[in-house]
């Protein structure tokens, strides 16, 4: 799945390219062998390539620019409350052990005087965590490219996760969820806006 800006105007190209779905595929069948499966029989016959696509989809980030993204839908508006976009769907690999990790961001900012379209905040957040991932890496990573496209008073991000690499494996801890936060400007510096930001995640919704 690739990504092009036409004008000002983000779109996606949902496909994937043969000749890197060609490479990948003789490695998956490799670990296959190794594991001690039979590649050739029916079930496995095409999981090699279905893996290769997996993956690719996966890890789409890497093919995606969020700057373009933010700055194709910035306007200018004087508003200067907290704006928040919570409940933001998760989904990444683990990159120590490509096991998946998934979850719930949260993401606020405070405008000076500029705004963004709200669903290029999702979407940013897609863009990071479709890669090879630590959740600390990622709730930074959110929070520094909106602070740097829309130069906001301040920025909080909150990111709760479940790490299937502490579930299926290692300490095997099924109910042990991880968060982590990264906030900047008025969030850092006020302890009342930062207590509010808290506030409205915990909060259930009203709509």
């Amino acid at each position: 799945m690739m990504e092009e800006l036409v004008g000002k105007r983000y779109r996606k190209i949902q496909d994937y390219d043969p000749e890197i779905t060609e490479a990948m595929a003789p490695h998956v069948e490799a670990l296959l062998r190794h594991m001690g499966e039979d590649p050739s029989r029916e079930g496995l016959l095409r999981t090699p390539e279905r893996m290769a696509k997996s993956l690719l989809f996966l890890t789409q980030g890497y093919q995606m620019d969020p700057r373009p993204m933010l700055e194709s839908a910035v306007f200018n508006e004087d508003y200067c409350e907290m704006i928040l976009v919570k409940d933001i769907e998760i989904y990444s690999l683990c990159e120590h052990h490509m096991i998946p990790f998934f979850g719930k961001a949260h993401v606020a900012y405070i405008p000076d005087g500029k705004i963004v379209g709200l669903s290029k905040i999702p979407r940013v957040v897609d863009v990071f965590a479709r890669r090879l991932q630590v959740q600390e890496r990622l709730t930074i990573q959110i929070q520094e490219i909106i602070d740097d496209v829309l130069q906001p008073q301040g920025v909080a991000v909150v990111i709760e996760a479940t790490h299937l690499c502490m579930v299926m494996r290692g300490v095997q801890k099924q109910h042990s969820i991880t968060t982590t936060s990264a906030m900047s400007g008025a969030f850092m510096e006020n302890t009342n806006t930062r207590a509010e930001f808290m506030r409205l995640i915990k909060n259930g919704s009203s709509v």
